[in-house]
């Protein structure tokens, strides 16, 4: 069978399969055991703390140079380490080409030095105002600060939510999280900062009850036990108009002067989320998104009288009111940062993003010995010191004296930790199972996302049954959408019966699994897939992110892409495939072929084809463009395109990106490429 055939045959298909493979198995992982994660154990305290001068974090101190006090008595510290949370080679973020889209990273492995970062939008708590300057923001982070090891998550407070599942380092999730960015028509901040001055009745009020505050502290309580379950060090920034400590700001409008809200102590749902922050190894940022403020009257404020005069008196009501809803509301976002052993960005237009930035990429673990008072189950105090002059600690406020095997998270079943390992960043890897997820349409299925699914046989029970070797699992799919909400969810079962000859081609070269999942709306979406053993328990998963277009405004699109190679012995081709597409594990000197189906290609004219190649975000390899030939095609809205790139033997191992862009040449104006990425890793 031709590679060409072969490949169209996998974008056409629509079957739940086994099919045995032909590729070598991918290198198997070294697991690290090093358990970076701050406790507080009933034989040990363990605190984190961030040194810096000038901005900077310092990383060349020893243990003789801290003093660590609970409760204000000095503790003989018994461990100590400082961890790095960026690798020495760090890259700088790759100069995007005119002709590209942002460059992938090859995914985060959990024993990779990295920085963990919810950023998380309050919705509930911005005002439309804000909510331009946080999107803004946020787009010039992606592109200028983010790193290759940042694992990174954009979650809205208001609507359905998920956490784990959308950390990332792929740069095109987070910007398409940030353009569903929206104001809330909930949040408890109308569409400015300030409420508007005025002597008549105005709505620039929560209309959805007053129940927002905690409503976003049930959310940050929600992300921090998601949060629980990555390891290491994590931190959370807070982006918030207001989240006071109590309701007492004033109600402005003609008598502003005179009346206070009741006021509602919101103290203990704040001491919650930081005692939560502080079990799951989190250090919240607060950034008050209110930014500075001129805090006298504006042209959207209004008062009795056309050409009414303010008077002094009034004026300086009117911006000491201001200057104290400024204060009020960022005071809940200050008590956690500060408890937490993070700080509050304030006054600041641009959020102080590179700070916070700066400030996790490294911290020191400063341990010792609990007593029998530790575990009184009352709040501790923790206060930590830096000898040398110049330099500046944080850590965390304290701790309750209770220790972690009492309220370590629950036990997990074998239903919950299925769903751990669907959305988990970081695969489950009891089971090697590699994943190659893309969209697909035909007339008959509509839209699906389509996935080859490689397991490891080696991984899984087989037992011996009339002389074949069975094993039983369970392949667990699911679609996660916007702000992590599941728009598509399959369980299926299959029984691995093979004979002699087939058992131990699977040992030798795994095994492979078509599944699709229905699709019904255009978007972003990441696609998770578990493989469970049912009779060993063990689980492996993975993930990809797809990219589904909206093939009814008739313009150009593309499916995922299909991957396979030619065979060379000797120098001579062997006309047989790997018929494996979901390890995509290829070898130097060897023929890589791709293909991939162009939608509505009828209506373009002259199509041509640019075939790169990049690693670590650097061009390797770029192609000459090349015409497509769209004649002799069965249906015209449904193009079958063919390519291969020849990889040289200079090519070292490891993870790399093969990209297609696709330009209409006769397009009028400057019609934007369509561009579709695939990774894949060279093994020797």
């Amino acid at each position: 069978m031709k590679t060409k055939t072969f490949l169209a045959l996998l974008l056409s298909l629509c079957v739940f399969l086994p099919v045995l493979a032909q590729t070598p198995a991918p290198p198997q992982s070294q697991k690290d055991d090093k358990d970076d994660v701050v406790r507080i154990s009933t034989n040990l305290v363990q605190v984190d703390a961030v040194v810096t001068k000038d901005g900077k974090v310092v990383r060349d101190l020893t243990a003789d140079d801290f003093e660590i006090y609970e409760d204000g008595r000095k503790q003989t510290i018994t461990n100590f380490v400082f961890i790095s949370n960026v690798p020495n080679n760090a890259a700088q973020p790759a100069t995007k080409e005119k002709t590209t889209a942002a460059v992938p990273v090859a995914p985060l492995k959990p024993d990779d030095p990295r920085r963990t970062i919810a950023l998380v939008v309050d919705d509930l708590g911005l005002s439309a105002e804000s909510m331009g300057s946080v999107r803004k923001q946020l787009r010039k982070f992606i592109a200028e600060e983010l790193q290759p090891n940042d694992l990174v998550a954009i979650i809205r407070t208001g609507g359905e939510l998920g956490a784990l599942q959308q950390f990332t380092n792929d740069k095109r999730v987070l910007n398409r999280a940030v353009d569903r960015l929206r104001w809330n028509f909930c949040s408890r901040v109308g569409i400015s900062v300030f409420p508007r001055l005025t002597a008549f009745p105005h709505d620039d009020s929560n209309h959805c009850g007053g129940m927002s505050i905690y409503s976003t502290t049930k959310a940050l309580r929600f992300i921090l036990d998601a949060l629980e379950y990555i390891p290491g060090r994590k931190s959370m920034v807070l982006f918030s108009d207001s989240l006071p400590r109590q309701d007492q700001m004033p109600e402005m409008g003609e008598d502003f002067m005179n009346r206070l809200d009741a006021s509602s102590d919101y103290s203990f749902l704040l001491q919650r989320v930081a005692e939560k922050a502080i079990r799951s190894s989190v250090v919240i940022y607060s950034v008050d998104t209110q930014g500075l403020q001129y805090t006298g009257p504006t042209a959207a404020d209004h008062f009795a009288g056309s050409g009414r005069n303010i008077s002094s008196t009034s004026m300086q009501a009117i911006m000491s009111s201001r200057s104290d809803i400024l204060f009020y509301r960022r005071e809940g976002g200050e008590l956690i940062a500060r408890q937490t052993g993070g700080f509050q960005v304030r006054n600041s237009n641009d959020f102080g993003l590179d700070r916070i930035l700066e400030d996790q990429s490294g911290y020191y673990l400063l341990g010792y010995r609990p007593t029998d008072e530790t575990f009184n189950r009352r709040f501790h105090h923790i206060k930590a010191k830096v000898k040398k002059s110049g330099m500046s600690l944080r850590t965390r406020y304290g701790f309750f004296g209770v220790s972690e095997e009492e309220v370590g998270p629950n036990p997990l079943t074998p239903g919950r930790d299925t769903n751990l390992a669907l959305a988990s960043p970081f695969g489950a890897q009891d089971i090697e199972v590699n994943l190659a997820s893309f969209f697909t349409n035909d007339r008959v299925s509509g839209s699906v996302v389509r996935s080859f699914v490689y397991i490891d046989a080696k991984d899984l029970k087989f037992e011996n049954v009339e002389d074949r070797h069975q094993a039983s699992i369970e392949l667990h799919g699911v679609i996660f959408g916007d702000n992590g909400k599941v728009v598509e969810q399959l369980t299926r079962g299959a029984t691995l019966s093979l004979n002699e000859g087939d058992y131990e081609q699977a040992m030798r070269n795994g095994m492979a699994l078509r599944f699709d999942m229905p699709v019904k709306k255009p978007g972003a979406y990441q696609v998770r897939i578990a493989t469970r053993d049912r009779v060993s328990s063990k689980i492996g998963s993975a993930g990809q992110f797809v990219d589904v277009p909206n093939l009814n405004n008739k313009k150009l699109a593309v499916s995922g892409m299909v991957l396979g190679t030619t065979a060379r012995f000797a120098g001579r081709d062997v006309s047989e495939i790997v018929e494996n597409p979901g390890t995509r594990f290829f070898e130097p000197n060897s023929e890589l072929h791709f293909a991939f189906v162009a939608y509505n290609a009828a209506s373009a004219g002259n199509l041509v084809m640019e075939t790169k190649l990049f690693r670590d975000a650097k061009i390797v390899y770029s192609g000459p463009e090349t015409p497509l030939q769209l004649g002799n095609q069965p249906d015209p809205n449904r193009v079958l395109i063919n390519g291969s790139v020849r990889l040289s033997p200079e090519l070292e191992p490891g993870n790399y990106y093969i990209q297609v862009v696709i330009t209409d040449k006769s397009a009028k104006g400057k019609a934007a490429p369509v561009v579709q990425w695939i990774d894949f890793d060279i093994v020797k």
